[in-house]
Protein backbone atom coordinates (compact mmCIF):
# COMPACT_ATOMS: atom_id res chain seq x y z
CA UNK A 1 0.00 0.00 0.00
CA UNK A 2 1.21 3.50 -0.87
CA UNK A 3 1.35 5.56 2.34
CA UNK A 4 0.27 8.59 0.32
CA UNK A 5 -3.15 6.98 -0.03
CA UNK A 6 -3.80 7.67 3.67
CA UNK A 7 -5.76 10.79 4.52
CA UNK A 8 -5.44 13.07 7.53
CA UNK A 9 -8.54 11.44 8.97
CA UNK A 10 -6.89 8.04 8.62
CA UNK A 11 -3.79 9.36 10.38
CA UNK A 12 -5.91 10.76 13.21
CA UNK A 13 -7.66 7.40 13.68
CA UNK A 14 -4.33 5.57 13.75
CA UNK A 15 -2.82 8.13 16.11
CA UNK A 16 -5.76 7.94 18.54
CA UNK A 17 -5.53 4.14 18.58
CA UNK A 18 -1.81 4.28 19.39
CA UNK A 19 -2.43 6.79 22.19
CA UNK A 20 -5.16 4.54 23.60
CA UNK A 21 -2.69 1.68 23.65
CA UNK A 22 -0.18 3.83 25.56
CA UNK A 23 -2.88 4.99 28.01
CA UNK A 24 -3.81 1.37 28.74
CA UNK A 25 -0.50 0.92 30.57
CA UNK A 26 -1.11 3.90 32.88
CA UNK A 27 -3.06 3.55 36.16
CA UNK A 28 -6.76 3.39 35.35
CA UNK A 29 -7.91 3.54 38.96
CA UNK A 30 -6.38 3.70 42.41
CA UNK A 31 -7.74 2.75 45.81
CA UNK A 32 -6.51 3.45 49.34
CA UNK A 33 -6.10 0.28 51.43
CA UNK A 34 -5.99 0.71 55.26
CA UNK A 35 -2.96 -0.80 57.00
CA UNK A 36 -3.26 -2.76 60.24
CA UNK A 37 -0.74 -0.49 61.95
CA UNK A 38 -2.59 2.65 60.94
CA UNK A 39 -2.51 4.76 57.85
CA UNK A 40 -3.17 3.47 54.36
CA UNK A 41 -1.41 2.53 51.14
CA UNK A 42 -2.48 3.26 47.59
CA UNK A 43 -3.03 0.46 45.11
CA UNK A 44 -3.55 1.06 41.38
CA UNK A 45 -4.29 -1.07 38.33
CA UNK A 46 -4.15 -0.45 34.60
CA UNK A 47 -6.43 -1.79 31.88
CA UNK A 48 -4.40 -4.96 31.52
CA UNK A 49 -5.54 -6.18 34.95
CA UNK A 50 -8.30 -8.79 35.01
CA UNK A 51 -10.41 -6.65 37.36
CA UNK A 52 -11.06 -4.22 34.51
CA UNK A 53 -12.19 -6.82 31.97
CA UNK A 54 -13.81 -6.30 29.46
CA UNK A 55 -12.72 -2.65 29.15
CA UNK A 56 -9.39 -3.60 27.55
CA UNK A 57 -10.81 -5.52 24.54
CA UNK A 58 -13.78 -3.15 24.25
CA UNK A 59 -11.64 0.01 24.10
CA UNK A 60 -7.94 -0.53 23.47
CA UNK A 61 -8.00 -3.65 21.33
CA UNK A 62 -11.09 -2.52 19.41
CA UNK A 63 -9.29 0.76 18.62
CA UNK A 64 -6.29 -1.16 17.28
CA UNK A 65 -8.60 -3.23 15.06
CA UNK A 66 -10.21 -0.01 13.77
CA UNK A 67 -6.75 1.38 12.91
CA UNK A 68 -5.84 -1.81 11.05
CA UNK A 69 -9.14 -1.66 9.16
CA UNK A 70 -8.54 1.93 8.02
CA UNK A 71 -5.09 0.98 6.70
CA UNK A 72 -6.40 -2.08 4.84
CA UNK A 73 -9.27 -0.02 3.38
CA UNK A 74 -6.71 2.12 1.51
CA UNK A 75 -4.91 -0.88 0.00
CA UNK A 76 -6.01 -1.50 -3.63
CA UNK A 77 -6.48 -5.24 -3.07
CA UNK A 78 -8.97 -4.59 -0.24
CA UNK A 79 -10.76 -1.54 -1.70
CA UNK A 80 -14.51 -2.09 -1.74
CA UNK A 81 -14.25 -5.47 0.01
CA UNK A 82 -17.08 -6.39 2.39
CA UNK A 83 -16.72 -8.19 5.71
CA UNK A 84 -20.01 -9.47 7.12
CA UNK A 85 -21.90 -7.03 4.92
CA UNK A 86 -19.85 -3.92 5.75
CA UNK A 87 -16.87 -2.33 4.00
CA UNK A 88 -13.66 -1.85 5.95
CA UNK A 89 -14.34 1.89 6.17
CA UNK A 90 -17.76 1.20 7.68
CA UNK A 91 -16.20 -1.20 10.16
CA UNK A 92 -13.73 1.53 11.14
CA UNK A 93 -16.55 3.95 11.92
CA UNK A 94 -18.61 1.33 13.78
CA UNK A 95 -15.69 0.17 15.92
CA UNK A 96 -14.58 3.74 16.65
CA UNK A 97 -18.05 4.78 17.84
CA UNK A 98 -18.18 1.65 20.00
CA UNK A 99 -14.77 2.54 21.48
CA UNK A 100 -15.90 6.09 22.26
CA UNK A 101 -19.09 4.95 23.99
CA UNK A 102 -17.31 2.26 26.01
CA UNK A 103 -14.59 4.70 27.12
CA UNK A 104 -17.27 7.19 28.19
CA UNK A 105 -19.18 4.56 30.16
CA UNK A 106 -16.12 3.01 31.81
CA UNK A 107 -14.78 6.38 32.93
CA UNK A 108 -17.80 8.47 33.91
CA UNK A 109 -20.57 6.01 34.76
CA UNK A 110 -18.66 3.20 36.45
CA UNK A 111 -17.98 4.73 39.86
CA UNK A 112 -17.30 2.88 43.10
CA UNK A 113 -16.82 4.22 46.62
CA UNK A 114 -13.20 4.66 47.60
CA UNK A 115 -11.97 4.26 44.01
CA UNK A 116 -10.27 7.17 42.24
CA UNK A 117 -9.81 7.45 38.51
CA UNK A 118 -6.19 7.57 37.39
CA UNK A 119 -4.45 9.27 34.46
CA UNK A 120 -5.05 6.23 32.28
CA UNK A 121 -8.82 6.56 32.74
CA UNK A 122 -8.99 10.21 31.73
CA UNK A 123 -6.66 9.73 28.77
CA UNK A 124 -8.72 6.74 27.65
CA UNK A 125 -11.84 8.91 27.76
CA UNK A 126 -10.22 11.74 25.75
CA UNK A 127 -8.64 9.55 23.08
CA UNK A 128 -11.67 7.26 22.85
CA UNK A 129 -14.03 10.16 22.16
CA UNK A 130 -11.51 11.69 19.75
CA UNK A 131 -11.31 8.40 17.85
CA UNK A 132 -15.10 8.24 17.51
CA UNK A 133 -15.46 11.84 16.33
CA UNK A 134 -12.60 11.69 13.82
CA UNK A 135 -13.76 8.37 12.34
CA UNK A 136 -17.27 9.73 11.75
CA UNK A 137 -16.06 12.99 10.19
CA UNK A 138 -13.02 11.71 8.27
CA UNK A 139 -14.99 11.28 5.02
CA UNK A 140 -17.08 14.41 5.49
CA UNK A 141 -14.68 17.24 6.30
CA UNK A 142 -12.37 18.38 3.47
CA UNK A 143 -9.57 19.03 5.98
CA UNK A 144 -9.64 15.37 7.05
CA UNK A 145 -10.01 14.07 3.49
CA UNK A 146 -6.75 15.74 2.43
CA UNK A 147 -3.65 13.53 1.98
CA UNK A 148 -1.82 12.71 5.20
CA UNK A 149 1.61 13.61 3.81
CA UNK A 150 0.41 16.56 1.77
CA UNK A 151 1.05 17.06 -1.89
CA UNK A 152 4.34 15.59 -3.13
CA UNK A 153 6.99 17.70 -4.77
CA UNK A 154 5.65 18.92 -8.10
CA UNK A 155 6.54 16.28 -10.69
CA UNK A 156 8.48 17.45 -13.72
CA UNK A 157 6.92 16.40 -17.03
CA UNK A 158 10.21 16.79 -18.86
CA UNK A 159 13.91 17.34 -18.27
CA UNK A 160 16.25 15.94 -15.65
CA UNK A 161 14.66 14.24 -12.68
CA UNK A 162 11.32 13.55 -14.33
CA UNK A 163 9.59 10.34 -13.16
CA UNK A 164 10.15 7.45 -15.57
CA UNK A 165 7.05 5.17 -15.49
CA UNK A 166 7.85 1.62 -16.50
CA UNK A 167 6.75 1.06 -20.06
CA UNK A 168 5.68 4.66 -20.70
CA UNK A 169 7.86 7.48 -22.00
CA UNK A 170 7.19 10.83 -20.25
CA UNK A 171 6.63 13.91 -22.42
CA UNK A 172 9.75 15.49 -23.85
CA UNK A 173 10.65 18.48 -25.99
CA UNK A 174 8.36 19.43 -28.85
CA UNK A 175 4.65 20.03 -29.36
CA UNK A 176 4.25 22.55 -26.58
CA UNK A 177 7.35 21.53 -24.56
CA UNK A 178 10.62 23.47 -24.62
CA UNK A 179 13.23 22.18 -27.03
CA UNK A 180 13.19 20.45 -30.39
CA UNK A 181 10.74 18.06 -32.02
CA UNK A 182 10.11 14.50 -30.95
CA UNK A 183 8.49 11.42 -32.43
CA UNK A 184 4.75 11.19 -31.89
CA UNK A 185 2.01 8.65 -32.35
CA UNK A 186 -0.87 9.95 -34.55
CA UNK A 187 -3.25 7.46 -32.91
CA UNK A 188 -2.97 9.43 -29.69
CA UNK A 189 -3.69 12.78 -31.29
CA UNK A 190 -0.03 13.81 -31.51
CA UNK A 191 0.86 12.81 -27.93
CA UNK A 192 4.11 10.97 -27.16
CA UNK A 193 3.74 7.27 -27.95
CA UNK A 194 4.28 4.76 -25.10
CA UNK A 195 7.53 2.89 -25.63
CA UNK A 196 8.24 -0.80 -24.86
CA UNK A 197 10.39 -1.27 -21.72
CA UNK A 198 14.08 -2.00 -22.28
CA UNK A 199 13.54 -2.88 -25.93
CA UNK A 200 11.12 -5.66 -25.06
CA UNK A 201 7.60 -6.37 -26.22
CA UNK A 202 5.10 -3.56 -26.45
CA UNK A 203 3.32 -3.24 -23.09
CA UNK A 204 1.30 -0.06 -23.51
CA UNK A 205 -1.99 -0.07 -25.35
CA UNK A 206 -1.84 0.40 -29.11
CA UNK A 207 -4.51 1.33 -31.66
CA UNK A 208 -5.08 -2.37 -32.36
CA UNK A 209 -5.64 -3.08 -28.67
CA UNK A 210 -8.01 -0.25 -27.82
CA UNK A 211 -10.57 1.94 -29.45
CA UNK A 212 -9.34 5.00 -31.31
CA UNK A 213 -9.62 8.15 -29.14
CA UNK A 214 -12.18 10.82 -30.00
CA UNK A 215 -11.23 12.90 -33.02
CA UNK A 216 -11.24 16.16 -31.03
CA UNK A 217 -9.28 14.76 -28.07
CA UNK A 218 -5.53 15.18 -27.68
CA UNK A 219 -3.80 12.84 -25.27
CA UNK A 220 -1.92 14.47 -22.41
CA UNK A 221 0.05 13.57 -19.30
CA UNK A 222 -1.43 14.25 -15.89
CA UNK A 223 -0.92 13.64 -12.17
CA UNK A 224 -3.62 13.27 -9.51
CA UNK A 225 -3.67 15.42 -6.34
CA UNK A 226 -4.86 12.54 -4.12
CA UNK A 227 -5.17 8.77 -4.65
CA UNK A 228 -7.95 8.01 -7.13
CA UNK A 229 -9.38 4.63 -8.22
CA UNK A 230 -9.19 3.53 -11.85
CA UNK A 231 -12.17 1.47 -13.01
CA UNK A 232 -12.53 -1.05 -15.82
CA UNK A 233 -13.60 0.26 -19.23
CA UNK A 234 -16.37 -2.32 -19.59
CA UNK A 235 -18.59 -0.47 -17.11
CA UNK A 236 -18.57 -3.32 -14.57
CA UNK A 237 -17.45 -0.95 -11.80
CA UNK A 238 -14.45 -3.14 -10.94
CA UNK A 239 -11.38 -1.25 -9.73
CA UNK A 240 -8.29 -2.26 -11.70
CA UNK A 241 -5.72 0.13 -10.22
CA UNK A 242 -5.19 3.12 -7.97
CA UNK A 243 -3.60 6.30 -9.33
CA UNK A 244 -1.25 7.88 -6.80
CA UNK A 245 0.20 11.42 -6.52
CA UNK A 246 3.72 11.98 -7.79
CA UNK A 247 3.33 9.71 -10.83
CA UNK A 248 2.52 10.72 -14.41
CA UNK A 249 -0.29 8.93 -16.25
CA UNK A 250 -1.40 9.21 -19.88
CA UNK A 251 -4.95 10.34 -20.67
CA UNK A 252 -5.85 8.70 -23.97
CA UNK A 253 -9.56 9.54 -24.27
CA UNK A 254 -12.39 11.37 -22.57
CA UNK A 255 -15.90 10.22 -21.73
CA UNK A 256 -17.91 13.17 -20.49
CA UNK A 257 -16.16 14.35 -17.33
CA UNK A 258 -14.28 11.06 -16.99
CA UNK A 259 -10.90 10.27 -18.53
CA UNK A 260 -9.61 7.03 -20.01
CA UNK A 261 -6.16 6.76 -18.42
CA UNK A 262 -3.21 4.48 -19.01
CA UNK A 263 -1.02 3.30 -16.12
CA UNK A 264 2.73 2.71 -16.12
CA UNK A 265 2.32 -0.97 -16.97
CA UNK A 266 -0.04 -0.30 -19.89
CA UNK A 267 -3.36 -1.00 -18.19
CA UNK A 268 -6.25 1.22 -19.26
CA UNK A 269 -9.25 2.25 -17.24
CA UNK A 270 -11.71 5.02 -16.51
CA UNK A 271 -10.82 7.80 -14.06
CA UNK A 272 -14.26 8.97 -12.99
CA UNK A 273 -13.02 11.84 -10.80
CA UNK A 274 -10.73 14.09 -12.84
CA UNK A 275 -11.12 17.19 -10.67
CA UNK A 276 -7.95 18.97 -9.62
CA UNK A 277 -5.60 16.95 -11.84
CA UNK A 278 -2.29 18.52 -12.92
CA UNK A 279 -1.68 18.42 -16.66
CA UNK A 280 1.86 17.82 -17.88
Amino acid sequence: MNIRSLTRGDGAVIGAAVLLLIASFLPFFSVDIPNFGGGSSSHSENLWHSELFPTLPSVTLAAIVAAVAVVLARAPQFAGKHVIGLTLEQWTVALSVFVGWTALWATLFNNQDGVSKGAGAWLTLIFGLALAVVAVLSNRLPALKAPLLGAPAQPQPYGMGAPQPYGVTPPQAGYGYPGGAQSVDPAYGGAPAPQPPYGGAQVAATPTQAATPSADFSAFWFAVPVPRPLFAEDGSGAQIAELTPGTWYLAVDQRGQALVAQTQDGRRGVLQDSSGIQRG
